[in-house]
């Protein structure tokens, strides 16, 4: 029985020393044992190639091995921006669009004068977009804990390339995806600085008419704000005098109608309450101002007919 176990034994240890023989190499110029499978070339540009053929070849789980070795041993080589930069693309080819762009933007912060930083720049902002358009909020297979990873990208194109190419419509689609969060607050900021930053750019006349579209939309929240009703109404205005021949320009003379209504209704819910309270004098003030501002509006027929009862009343 001891026999069978001591030969059991050396035939494990054997066919172990065969198992390690296959991924440790002998090299007798630098007098050590390497793996083949974890050792990195002589040098920078041989490692890269070996990196890019498995690239290309579509190999990503051994490009990205590859890429990073090259990292870890010649960090400071100009081939290490090129590594840092293909690890992104292989997160984008691989549909990891925020790992992509975590990629990519390490890519500029460690390596600021990397020749591909445009084209970096312009992968984060379609990633950014995509993100925009709806695309799964997801990083390494778990959901992201933001409302949108496109604020964080968009700002980040900005503060990459201050007044690069995309720079100012970065700005505006910031703008539209913080809107589109119900922050409007935040995004008449963002709309404000493509006026102020990007006087010349072709997005300045857009946000314009967002700034207005963010007041009219806090004007209609819960709590009225008249102030900003006064302000949203004031600007669409502004804008189709500016304006008279733009797209948007119709969208503004739809928005005005709303908002006259939306005050026709106030005018006349708070003449009904004085009324109700018998504050006559001061239900007509108000019944008057929705037939003289808005007669066009649902509310100016129903405040006639109120101002016809109190006036018999007062007879």
């Amino acid at each position: 029985m001891k026999l069978k176990i001591l030969i059991f034994a050396v035939f494990f240890f054997t066919a172990s020393l065969a198992d390690v023989s296959a991924y440790w190499i002998w090299t007798p110029k630098s007098k050590r044992w390497t793996n083949p499978k974890t050792a990195v070339k002589p040098s920078p540009e041989e490692q890269l190639d070996s990196a890019k053929a498995a690239y290309e070849a579509k190999r990503y789980d051994e490009a990205i091995r590859e890429f990073k070795k090259l990292l870890r041993s010649f960090p400071k080589s100009k081939e290490a921006a090129v590594s840092q930069y293909h690890l992104g693309l292989i997160e984008e080819a691989q549909g990891d669009l925020y790992e992509a762009y975590l990629a990519y933007q390490k890519t500029i912060d460690k390596y600021p004068f990397f020749e591909k930083i445009p084209q970096i720049i312009e992968r984060e902002y379609k990633i950014a977009e995509a993100f925009m358009g709806g695309a799964k909020r997801r990083a390494m297979g778990l959901a992201l804990p933001v409302e949108n990873p496109a604020i964080e990208i968009f700002t980040k194109v900005i503060n990459n390339s201050s007044y690069g190419p995309l720079a100012a419509s970065a700005q505006y689609k910031l703008g539209l995806v913080l809107k589109g969060l119900a922050r409007y607050y935040e995004a008449e900021e963002a709309f404000h600085k493509v006026i102020t930053s990007y006087p010349d750019s072709e997005w300045v006349e857009a946000s314009k008419f967002q700034i207005a579209s963010c007041r009219a939309a806090v004007s209609r929240s819960p709590d009225y704000d008249q102030v900003a009703f006064n302000e949203a109404k004031e600007q669409f205005e502004q804008f189709v005098r500016e304006h008279p021949d733009a797209v948007l320009s119709g969208e503004a003379e739809e928005n005005i109608n709303k908002l006259n209504e939306k005050e026709a209704e106030s005018n006349y819910n708070t003449a009904f309450f004085y009324e109700k309270q018998k504050a006559y004098e001061a239900a007509k003030i108000y019944y008057r101002e929705v037939v003289e501002n808005s007669p066009q509006s649902i509310w100016a027929a129903k405040a006639l007919e109120r101002l016809q009862v109190l006036e018999k009343r007062k007879k």
